[in-house]
């Protein structure tokens, strides 16, 4: 396989739709862009509607006549997943061909959800979760054939290196007895993961037309890195500034292993692409490895199960 793949590698995905949660800025806005440009309909799913409105039209503007719109959309609520999740079905209910879980939050001080979750285990990991659930009768409708690539519908989920750091607290998940933002952070990168690789065995069990798979970035100059664990100390943002300075990438290169996930025809379900250069933090997209915590298939069905109690969203395959 390749190691130079780039954007110009992705296939024709005209009439396909597609779903980018996180797309007003950073890894979400470079894959809307694109997506757009291989000529699939991108529903850009954003939080803050003005921020949306201004991705919106830089999509537009980088993809002249690119079909794209604006949908509203905060993970760290149930009910707006379920509200935005009623629109895409009502729009696209015959078949939904992409769906992105990329939008997410890092390193951030203990606060809780609109659903009194853990807010980067309830935005990063269950929100994705429920919305996938909700999205699931609009992608398996996309047929076996009529995905991308002429292939299964996909669910692309953004983890990170972070998630070797990670470990399922099942007795302390939300972190009410004991919280760092970088080991919830951990956690919930995790929890993407287990997440990707249950979702891949159910379809797999079903023979559901599903691909689960999943990429991360690498180091990218983002606005997690920037507005995330660094502010409020200027020695940790000066230490943060140089290191991104030597080591990280532009946010359109670490957009590339989630592009090679949503698109490349010989990716199959289960792939986890990360980049090709040192330590995986900065390069061309290619299949990367992951912890045993990542594969351990008990933790992978309790996180499920839990998930489903959590959310109140029990996905069908």
């Amino acid at each position: 396989m390749t190691s130079t793949w780039t954007p110009a590698d992705l296939p024709d995905l005209s009439g396909l739709a597609a779903v980018v949660t996180g797309a007003n800025s950073g890894l979400g806005l470079e894959t809307s862009v694109e997506l757009a440009r291989a000529g699939a309909h991108v529903v850009l799913a954003c939080r803050d509607a003005l921020r949306g409105d201004e991705a919106l039209g830089q999509v537009r503007v980088r993809v002249p006549g690119a079909a794209a719109e604006l949908r509203s959309l905060d993970l760290a609520s149930l009910a707006s997943v379920q509200a935005f999740a009623d629109g895409v079905l009502e729009s696209f209910g015959e078949g939904l061909a992409l769906l992105v879980n990329n939008a997410g939050v890092m390193a951030i001080p203990r606060r809780t959800t609109a659903d009194g979750f853990e807010m980067q285990l309830g935005t990063n990991h269950l929100g994705h979760f429920a919305l996938t659930g909700l999205l699931l009768p609009a992608l398996l409708a996309t047929g076996p054939t009529g995905g991308v690539a002429a292939g299964p519908a996909r669910v692309v989920t953004v983890a990170s290196n972070a998630h070797k750091m990670g470990r399922l607290h099942r007795d302390d998940l939300m972190g009410e007895r004991k919280y760092t933002p970088w080991s919830a952070y951990g956690q919930a990168k995790l929890a993407n993961l287990l997440f990707m690789r249950e979702l891949r065995r159910r379809a797999d069990a079903a023979a559901a037309p599903l691909l689960s798979l999943a990429a991360h970035p690498g180091y990218a100059r983002t606005n997690l890195t920037t507005s995330g664990p660094a502010a409020g100390s200027r020695l940790v943002a000066r230490v943060t500034g140089v290191a991104e300075r030597f080591m990280a990438q532009s946010a359109a290169a670490g957009a590339l292993p989630t592009l090679r996930a949503a698109g490349d025809p010989t990716a199959r379900s289960g792939d986890y692409y990360g980049p090709d250069g040192f330590m995986e933090q900065k390069g061309h997209p290619k299949l990367v490895g992951m912890t045993d915590a990542a594969r351990d298939d008990a933790d992978a069905l309790w996180l499920w199960e839990r998930s489903v109690e959590l959310t109140g969203v029990d996905p069908k395959l």
